[in-house]
């Protein structure tokens, strides 16, 4: 991903998908949508702190800030949300 797609994801307001339940799990979660049926495991707990808290920030990186997660992983979790993006666990708002 090019740097300017993960600024822009890093500046996206996100939410959890309204249809997608999260299960807690000993390695982080399982994410199942009910709606297309897909499951996700999520597999760290900083993950779904971050996927739980989207909603109540203008932005991931506010969200990343919030759950107060190094900079360093941040393009880590970029490309994470951008799969969850794209698996529909997480949407646009």
């Amino acid at each position: 991903m090019s740097t300017d797609l993960r600024h822009r994801l890093l500046d996206t307001a996100l939410e959890l998908h309204p249809q997608v339940a999260l299960r807690p799990e000993p390695f982080g979660a399982l994410a199942y949508h009910y709606g297309n049926r897909r499951l996700v495991f999520l597999k760290h707990a900083d993950i779904v702190a971050v996927a739980r808290s989207l909603g109540d920030h203008a932005s991931l990186s506010a969200t990343l800030e919030a759950c107060d997660i190094d900079a360093a992983r941040w393009p880590s979790f970029v490309t994470a949300f951008e799969s969850l993006l794209r698996s529909e666990v997480v949407r646009e708002r």
